[in-house]
Parts: C-alpha cells; sequence; structure tokens
C-alpha cells in the first residue's frame, strides 16, 4: 500500500552507498544473495527466543533488498537478477513467521495461517506479473522493478512493518498473525478480481472480428511477446 510512495525517500537514501558498492566491484546478485543468507539467520535466532538478533537479521536482509536494486539500477538490471530478488524475498517472507512456530508450540497455528496467506498473495502476484509480461504490459508506479508489479493492501512494506512489530512484542505475534492474514485475504481478492476483469476485457478485444475476419476462441492468446 506504501511501497510506492517511500521508493523516492529510498532511491536517495540508497544512492551514494550503492555507487560505493560498485566502485568495490560488488554486483547487485551477490548482494541478494548474501542479503538472503543472512536473512534466514532470523529462523533460528527467533526459534530460540533471541529476538534482537531476529531483528538485526531482518534489518540487514531488508538493507540488502533496497541496495541490489540501487545496484542494479547503476551496472543495469538484468532478468536474472530480477527473478532471484524476487524469488528468495517470497521464501524470506515465509520463513520468518516459521521461526515463531518453533519457538511456542501455540504459535503454530496462526503462523500456519500467515504462510498460506502469503501463498495466497504471492501467488496472485506472480500469475498477474506473468500474464502482463507476456503481453508487454508495464506499471508506471513501480517501473524500477524487474516484473511487472501489482499492489495491494499488503505489500513489502507492510510485511516488514509486521515482522518488527512480531520481533519487539512477540506475546503478540498470535494477534498479529491473524490479522495480517485477514488483510493478505482481502489483498488477494482484490487482484483476483483485478486479474479477472482485467484480462477478460482485453481478451474479448482480442476476440471481437475485425475486417471481416472470424472471431477467435477465447483460449488462444494474441500476443507474441514470451516471458523471458
Amino acid at each position: 500500500m506504501f511501497d510506492a510512495m517511500i521508493q523516492p525517500f529510498q532511491k536517495r537514501l540508497l544512492d551514494q552507498p550503492a555507487k560505493w558498492l560498485v566502485a568495490q566491484g560488488v554486483g547487485a546478485d551477490q548482494i541478494t544473495l548474501t542479503g538472503f543468507a543472512i536473512g534466514l539467520l532470523a529462523l533460528p535466532a527467533i526459534a530460540f527466543g533471541v529476538f534482537w538478533a531476529g531483528l538485526l537479521f531482518l534489518a540487514f536482509n531488508r538493507l540488502a533488498d533496497g541496495l541490489d536494486g540501487a545496484v542494479a539500477r547503476i551496472n543495469g538490471a538484468t532478468d536474472r537478477g530480477a527473478f532471484l530478488d524476487i524469488a528468495l524475498d517470497f521464501v524470506f517472507y515465509a520463513v520468518f513467521p516459521l521461526g515463531f512456530a518453533i519457538a511456542e508450540p501455540e504459535n503454530a497455528l496462526p503462523a500456519a495461517v500467515l504462510i498460506a496467506a502469503f501463498v495466497g498473495t504471492g501467488s496472485s502476484f506472480l500469475a498477474f506479473a506473468a500474464i502482463a509480461a507476456k503481453r508487454g504490459e508495464t506499471t508506471e508506479e513501480f517501473s524500477n522493478k524487474g516484473i511487472y508489479y501489482l499492489g495491494g493492501l499488503t505489500e513489502g512494506f507492510e510485511t516488514i512493518a509486521l515482522f518488527v512489530l512480531m520481533v519487539l512484542w512477540p506475546p503478540l505475534f498470535p494477534l498479529l498473525a491473524y490479522l495480517f492474514s485477514a488483510a493478505c485475504v482481502v489483498t488477494t481478492l482484490v487482484r483476483w478480481t483485478h486479474g479477472w476483469t482485467a484480462f477478460a476485457e482485453i481478451d474479448l478485444k482480442e476476440q471481437a472480428p475485425q475486417d471481416g475476419q472470424e472471431a477467435r476462441p477465447l483460449t488462444q492468446s494474441t500476443s507474441t511477446q514470451d516471458v523471458s
């Protein structure tokens, strides 16, 4: 919900550190992989109740997530970098609540519900991005992203804010997990509706007879651009 608004501030904040990293020969993919590896350490830290360490690993992971994009803008973005960034982000989001489930048995159900809700938001996000890329569509709000970025009520900023609250107040984990899961359900339903409506309109336009031609079946796409 707030990702588009904070992007300009994030860009200004990370431009200089990114230039320094580029001068040291550090690439965007290196930052992505390092940030992911260190971020995964939040799982055992939280599982063993060392929440300050979990917060530290979370902060490093998110810093790396911003820096890899800033470095990519300087060196030139790549499809591999975009793939790594989004794929590893979704794994990190799913792993983080798992630490709370291991730490306390009563956290298992809310953690499972939250991870299931993440599947809804993640799958709807990626499904829309795949079809949008096939049709050559882009979004002006997130023009710096490597794939079509469909916003919603629960985006990256809100998810990280949730994780910070969970680490700072672990006893509130079940309540926070259920509340955010409900917000994720809303996001998923909105994305499903948006995709159903947007792509149906495009399909109908493509299937409309033109210049005496017969309408094409709705299952056939007229786009020739493949997802790279």
